[in-house]
């Protein structure tokens, strides 16, 4: 073979891996990176969002990071969206990126929560019922509040008012732990009517499966006024909705009801064989109104109709 012919086969070899290399990059699916936190109702939102996302043709990525990390990967770009923001108690952490620009609040996907300290009822009854309350039975409580992951909002919450000796706290300590191995704590407290004081947070089993009572009291200082009112929000970073509006449009229309998320977390606790995206599957396939409303104006990523590739995602995945 001559030297020009050689050379016009390695143009040609190099032409073709091009073409094949442009081809894939062309047919890849869109990559939408989530954040999330190990929390039962942020996992059960971001699992159904990436089913979703998975059935129009992307390819979804969950991050799960404490919720000071989950701001910075948003910062950076690093992540594209969290559906877990709740408000005002992760103000102290959010806020600052939200004034920065870098992350935009967007849209509130679960209004009417609630996020605040709470007691079983026998406490309460007790008369331990308000914040104000509780350096009276510092004693009865081993001076301790319980909360759940380091860097938790609601720990930094707890831990502030400790430290400014807000409602005569300071003698207290701060109790981190999981969501699951502080209610374990609670449960058994509960059964030797020993008393104590925790997060406590709705939507979530615990609201069915302990006789519990949020305490009043809150201030803006703490969990917010309308003791621990809270509302849930969708966060994604600077530039999201340009870079992707169909997915930014989904994201706008995702909303998650409290008795929606109340009926999914029952059942997880109900059924231990079912997986968070398959308790919230069954509760959506049970309700088609609720995914037809996400998918309103929701293409596929090669611009389908949205609604019936995610109804052929549910037939495939009874």
């Amino acid at each position: 073979m001559s030297h020009l012919h050689k050379r016009m086969l390695l143009v040609a070899v190099l032409v073709a891996l091009l073409l094949v290399s442009f081809t894939a990059a062309a047919s890849a699916a869109p990559e939408i990176k989530l954040a999330s936190v190990t929390w039962t109702g942020v996992t059960i939102k971001t699992e159904l969002a990436m089913a979703v996302l998975e059935s129009l043709g992307y390819e979804a990525e969950n991050k799960v990071l404490a919720v000071p990390f989950v701001y910075t990967a948003l910062d950076a770009g690093d992540v594209d969206a969290f559906l877990g923001n709740w408000m005002p108690s992760m103000a102290s952490i959010a806020d600052k990126f939200f004034q920065k620009g870098s992350v935009i609040p967007y849209v509130a996907n679960m209004p009417g929560a609630k996020y605040t300290l709470a007691v079983p009822t026998f406490c309460a009854e007790a008369g331990l019922k308000d914040f104000s309350d509780i350096a009276q039975f510092g004693e009865d409580l081993d001076h301790q509040i319980h909360g759940i992951e380091a860097g938790n909002d609601g720990n930094l919450i707890i831990r502030d008012m400790i430290e400014k000796n807000m409602f005569d706290l300071g003698k207290f300590e701060l109790v981190p732990s999981s969501e699951v191995a502080m209610l374990a704590e609670v449960q058994s407290r509960e059964k030797q009517k020993r008393c104590i004081v925790f997060l406590g947070w709705a939507p979530h089993s615990m609201n069915e499966r302990i006789d519990m009572t949020y305490l009043t009291g809150s201030t803006n200082e703490t969990f917010g006024p309308n003791d621990g009112t809270a509302t849930v929000w969708t966060n994604i970073r600077k530039g999201f909705a340009e870079d992707q509006p169909n997915v930014a449009k989904l994201f706008k229309n995702m909303v998650f009801p409290v008795a929606m998320m109340n009926q999914i977390m029952t059942t997880l606790y109900k059924d231990k064989s079912l997986t968070h995206l398959e308790a919230g599957l069954q509760w959506v396939k049970a309700h088609p109104e609720s995914y037809k409303g996400w998918l309103e104006g929701v293409t596929t990523a090669d611009g389908k109709p949205g609604i019936p590739a995610f109804e052929a995602y549910l037939e495939n995945n009874p």
